[in-house]
């Protein structure tokens, strides 16, 4: 038992080892160099991602309230991965501040909730790990402890993350109370059509739609977006949502399967109005976080679009895409923090002529904009194509034509920054940045 206890749960305890290593750090304050502790983090990823690869065994724990196996394993090594890259990315801007090791405790701890949510085999554990990881990412949205938007970003994520939170609470005690039962492999067999119980979904629906940031609870992504520093809002955008989105296949599909045409009406609904309202706002947005704020809404109705099919090809093509999408967005996000590190910028106008000085950060960022767009030969077009070849699946063809349209709206958007980058005259082009090792290894990798 106690050998099943540390290997089943092999991630949690590294990951805790790694926090409990920087809490000692922090207590007994030797080590005054901030460039060393954050080589020391980087390396101290790495390893936890390449442990990731071994010793994965299928079980569970606690009478099936953690359950693990190797695609979960997979999924945190993911979301371990996507956290390294944004740590490196992170160098420049981090090697100066004051709470760096705060930023890394409150960071790992986030990342600890979403591992918990991964293995969680009942909605006990599921919520508490939710909870560990969105109480410290609105304190990671208040970083900039000088700056009022990221104050204001930091209430408006709490407050509206509590509601959600609420709204979905009430559909789980909904659930308990109609079904006896809190655990997932339990609850596919006694969830019915009942109104109570439906309703019940929906709220649970609500609370997965609002860390997802799909339409209509989107409100609060572009303004928490632009006022959490940039590494926050990349984590946001990229590690939160992709936990969320392996948490909403493995939890939410299984449920829903024997209301499957209510199901599928809502996330019809869910897919038309947030691919929709992502294409349209992107494409007045100035400020370059704002925008990608709606972007990655839009992102999340390509990501449902897979899960309306009813087989496992849909699945796969989502989780493909998923990861596609994380490497894309740090992409993104990687050169706008070197930018805004180092110049303070961070609107579209303000990259007008960015090739003349930057080359190279120039075709980083627009090699990851166009993979956002589904630009062939980019992993990002092949994994838009994976995606309408499984929504067919169901036969459903005027869905696909409406997101085929606005594949092709969203090519505008995106191609308005590269216009900027590489036509757009400038008589003050931005001066040529000089990122770190560590920063240029992280846009590599991307």
């Amino acid at each position: 038992m106690n050998s099943d206890f540390l290997i089943l749960m092999k991630s949690e305890w590294s990951l805790i080892f790694i926090i409990f290593l920087l809490l000692f750090l922090k207590v007994w304050d030797g080590i005054k160099n901030n460039e060393t502790i954050l080589h020391l983090t980087n390396i101290l990823l790495l390893l936890n991602f390449l442990f990731g690869f071994f010793f994965n065994e299928e079980g569970e724990l606690f009478s099936g309230m953690f359950f693990t196996n190797e695609a979960i394993a997979f999924e945190k090594n993911i979301l371990n991965f996507g956290t390294l890259i944004i740590s490196l990315q992170s160098f420049d801007w981090l090697k100066t501040h004051k709470h760096l090791l705060e930023f890394y405790i409150l960071l790992l701890c986030t990342l600890l909730g979403m591992y918990f949510m991964l293995s969680a085999g009942n909605f006990l554990v599921f919520y508490l790990g939710m909870e560990l990881a969105s109480i410290p990412l609105a304190a990671l949205v208040n970083f900039d402890l000088e700056k009022r938007k990221s104050s204001e970003a930091a209430i408006k994520m709490i407050l509206s993350s509590a509601f959600a939170s609420g709204i979905m609470l009430f559909g789980i005690s909904m659930l308990y109370g109609t079904t006896g039962s809190l655990s997932f492999s339990q609850l596919t067999d006694l969830i019915s059509d009942s109104p109570l119980q439906l309703l019940s979904l929906i709220f649970i629906f609500s609370g997965f739609a609002f860390k997802l940031s799909a339409v209509p609870f989107h409100f609060w992504t572009a303004d928490v977006y632009e006022g959490a520093p940039i590494s926050v809002t990349a984590y946001l955008s990229v590690i939160s949502k992709a936990a969320i989105v392996f948490v909403f296949i493995s939890i939410l599909g299984p449920l829903f399967t024997t209301v499957s045409e209510i199901w599928y009406i809502i996330l019809l609904l869910s897919i038309v109005l947030t691919i929709s309202i992502g294409n349209l706002f992107a494409i007045r947005q100035n400020n370059l976080k704002r925008f990608m704020a709606f972007s990655s809404i839009a992102q999340v109705g390509y990501i449902l679009l897979g899960l309306t099919s009813d087989n496992k090809t849909g699945i796969v093509a989502s989780v493909y895409f998923l990861i596609v999408y994380v490497f894309s967005n740090l992409g993104v996000f990687g050169v706008i923090s070197l930018v805004s590190s180092q110049t303070g910028k961070e609107t579209i106008e303000d990259y007008k002529g960015f090739y003349k000085t930057n080359p190279v950060l120039s075709w980083a960022l627009t090699i990851s904009l166009f993979s956002l767009a589904g630009i062939p030969p980019t992993a990002g077009f092949f994994g838009k194509m994976f995606l309408v070849t499984a929504g067919a699946s169901n036969g459903n063809y005027l869905l696909i034509a409406f997101a085929a349209l606005n594949m092709v709206i969203s090519l505008y958007y995106y191609l308005r920054v590269v216009k900027a980058i590489f036509i757009d005259e400038n008589e003050n082009p931005l001066p040529k940045i000089n990122g770190s090792v560590s920063v240029k290894l992280g846009l590599i990798v991307c």
